[in-house]
């Protein structure tokens, strides 16, 4: 039988929440420290960690002074558990948040560590902080004594219902994780697909990749979709890439002349333009004899994909007034176009 309630045992109580409020208080203080200490290092998972423990380690002291005080009091066996079972839980849920920001905290630093991760890609740090705080909700349900084995069955029928319904929304997100597990597309990557849409990509998430053309608009390109389809990355495995320009001299030209006048209108391109390749060797290949002139074809080193427009637009500038300087000549097309009538059996063709 329980006996009734002293000063004694209310002063002891006291004592007890105000030691917890105390230790809280020190570690709050042993954890600015230590976070301080952390931003010093090069590894983010101390900071990580830390960041975590600054709200579990005070929690932990104040539900341990709050626990004592219960025991110390001449509670009855009824009144007792249900305290012990509501300080309970309200520990293993600190327990379970602090473990899913720490270990999301983890995950984001590893993939955005990992070059070949996009590094906004939030879909791994929801999936990771969402499975711990599912294990962290049976494990308060096992605590509080209710069975999670008819829970668990429940949820293995329903889940197959909800499977078959989100048929589309979890072939994204499975298709999402296939796109970052095999590294093939990253954040900042300028990528084109068959269908058309190109782009830089802004963010993989669980549902959707997100990419932004080079007229600054977004668009939305679902994971199973870029999953599926044939795309090119112009980013990897290196974001430098060679563009080709086509031209023409008439006939009456020298080829080396002309080839060593182009020649140096790379080299001039390719160190002065901004977004330019300087160690970028000239390549100018002629190619075909065409009606009125000899074509070829100058390849030219651009850094990256959006820089090619104006190093084009600035080789065709000053080749052109280049070709005008040293006197060749770039003939426009013409066609011999042969006219007859009934009147005549022929007539003199003419040359437009």
């Amino acid at each position: 039988m329980n006996r009734a309630l002293e000063l004694q045992d209310l002063i002891r109580a006291g004592v007890a929440v105000g030691a917890g409020l105390v230790l809280a208080l020190l570690a709050r203080m042993l954890m600015r420290w230590l976070g301080r200490h952390a931003e010093r290092t090069r590894w983010e998972g101390d900071d990580v960690i830390v960041g975590a423990l600054r709200t579990m380690v005070p929690w932990a002291a104040v539900l341990g002074g709050l626990a004592a005080a219960a025991a110390l009091l001449p509670l009855t066996h009824a009144v007792g558990r249900t305290v012990n079972q509501a300080l309970t839980v309200v520990m293993i849920t600190v327990v379970t948040l602090t473990v899913a920001r720490g270990v999301g905290g983890m995950v984001g630093a590893i993939t955005q560590s990992r070059s070949g991760v996009a590094s906004s890609a939030s879909i791994f740090v929801n999936i990771t902080r969402v499975s711990v705080v599912a294990l962290g909700f049976l494990v308060i349900l096992q605590s509080l004594g209710i069975s999670i084995a008819p829970l668990l069955t429940a949820l293995g029928v329903g889940g197959l219902a909800v499977a078959l319904a989100l048929q589309d929304t979890l072939a994204n997100l499975f298709a999402g994780i296939h796109i970052l597990a095999s590294r093939t597309v990253r954040t900042g990557d300028y990528i084109r697909l068959t269908s058309g849409e190109e782009g830089y990509v802004v963010d993989i998430n669980w549902r959707q990749t997100t990419i932004r053309n080079l007229s600054q608009n977004l668009v939305i390109i679902p994971n199973g979709k870029l999953a599926g389809t044939n795309m090119t990355n112009f980013s990897r495995p290196g974001e430098d890439m060679t563009i080709m320009v086509q031209a023409g001299v008439g006939y009456d030209s020298d080829l080396e002349h002309v080839e060593r006048v182009t020649a140096e209108v790379v080299t001039e391109v390719m160190k002065e333009v901004e977004g330019a390749v300087p160690e970028h060797e000239p390549a100018i290949r002629f190619h075909t004899f065409a009606d009125s002139r000899i074509n070829f074809t100058v390849i030219l080193g651009v850094g990256e994909f959006s820089d090619q427009y104006r190093i084009k637009h600035e080789f065709i500038k000053r080749l052109h007034r280049r070709f005008r300087a040293e006197g060749i000549a770039v003939p426009p097309p013409h066609h011999d176009v042969t006219l007859r009538s009934q009147d005549a059996a022929s007539m003199p063709h003419q040359r437009v």
